[in-house]
């Protein structure tokens, strides 16, 4: 089962903030007095005034959130090179519900981001998790809010009461969302090489052909043919339009190079430009 599979990166890990001067033994100019240490390595320069948010307390208070609602849920975690994090929650009680076939299972995400040389804001927004390719599906951008104090003791966060953003978010958007889902399913390819060159020409999330000299599908591209067709073949189904969006999600999130941010923005773009094929 995919959710037994789940990353599991250690994102505890250390981190400090040191002044510039102590590292260099030399004056640094204002606005850039400390720098931000990660498990050993400087990720960051910033101002003394900076409040770095560990994951430690970032995280950890994210969780208590889910843990306060009494939620059930499996936990993934992300870490890149140490300076930016992400950790997934995957509801995993009854609120789920299926695409098309009974074994194309969607449940709630909340995913929470972090990055410690600022390549990512301290973030949490709902998702989805698609168990049949172990997916996050990033189509709509919920956000929970919550804010954060600074004192000359530290940085404090203070974390919203989650049970009402989540009824919230399954009222308006989870099961509203599974129409869109099924309406891409009832749209058949007939021709998988034409749709993933058309969705490539309107995202530019990379080329098709392997080069100007040569038209054949590019690495990436074979790679989004061969998902959909497997994932066709393990179905007992036409390729469609849901199908290869998820395709080109797989390759998204487990292939191309993004920040966590970036990869949901590209996502929310491929399905809104996927769904309106339908």
């Amino acid at each position: 089962m995919y959710l037994d599979k789940l990353q599991q990166d250690e994102v505890f890990v250390p981190s400090e903030v040191k002044p510039l001067r102590e590292l260099t033994e030399m004056e640094p100019r204002k606005g850039l007095e400390n720098v931000i240490v990660s498990n050993g390595k400087i990720v960051n320069i910033v101002s003394k005034s900076y409040g770095h948010i560990p994951n430690e307390l970032f995280f950890a208070k994210a969780e208590q959130m889910l843990i306060d609602a009494k939620l059930t849920y499996h936990r993934q975690t992300i870490n890149r090179s140490d300076r930016s994090f992400s950790m997934d929650f995957i509801l995993s009680d009854s609120t789920q519900f299926s695409v098309g076939n009974k074994a194309d299972t969607i449940l709630p995400l909340l995913r929470f981001t972090n990055s410690y040389d600022g390549s990512e804001r301290t973030s949490g927004h709902f998702g989805f998790y698609r168990m049949v390719c172990s997916n996050g599906l990033h189509v709509v951008q919920s956000e929970i809010a919550f804010s954060i104090k600074h004192s000359t003791n530290g940085v404090h966060l203070i974390m919203p009461e989650l049970e009402g953003l989540f009824r919230r978010f399954l009222d308006n958007e989870f099961y509203t969302i599974s129409g869109s889902f099924g309406r891409m399913m009832a749209v058949e390819l007939m021709d998988t090489h034409q749709f993933v060159r058309e969705v490539l020409e309107r995202t530019k999330l990379f080329r098709f052909e392997c080069s100007d000299k040569n038209d054949a599908p590019s690495k990436k591209a074979r790679e989004v043919l061969d998902i959909l067709h497997n994932e066709s073949m393990a179905m007992g189904v036409t390729p469609n339009l849901w199908l290869g969006y998820n395709a080109f999600n797989a390759v998204l999130h487990r292939t191309l190079k993004r920040s966590f941010s970036r990869q949901e923005r590209l996502d929310r773009q491929l399905f809104q430009e996927i769904h309106d094929m339908a």
